[in-house]
């Protein structure tokens, strides 16, 4: 069984708890807040959206984008209301971009 299915039978979002879910390719990192009770996704952010700021497509690194992207990504979840989530590192190593991107959204207000 892969790490990736391992780890999803225990991470699960709720409506006053959703889970943020951490995707990241070669060139890009994704962020998605997902209720799970509902099957909804809350607010889905990543590198190449058109409503991210202009100083994160200007980042040198990926790591520096992946942290810009993770405050970004704080903000709106503060703007409809949403505190403390469950971190979803979706199988990867809490290292490198995925822990820069949990770092932003941490910097930015959001709890988990």
């Amino acid at each position: 069984m892969k790490m990736k299915n391992k780890k999803k039978k225990k991470v699960v979002g709720t409506p006053q708890k959703p889970r943020l879910v951490v995707y990241r390719s070669l060139r890009y990192i994704y962020g998605q807040i997902i209720d799970d009770v509902n099957k909804k996704v809350l607010l889905s952010l990543n590198n190449k959206s058109k409503n991210v700021p202009v100083d994160l497509k200007k980042a040198k690194t990926k790591t520096e984008a992946s942290t810009m992207l993770g405050k970004t990504l704080a903000k709106h979840a503060s703007e409809k209301k949403i505190k403390s989530v469950v971190f979803d590192r979706n199988g990867y190593l809490y290292h490198g971009r995925v822990k820069a991107f949990a770092d932003g959204a941490r910097e930015g207000g959001l709890k988990f």
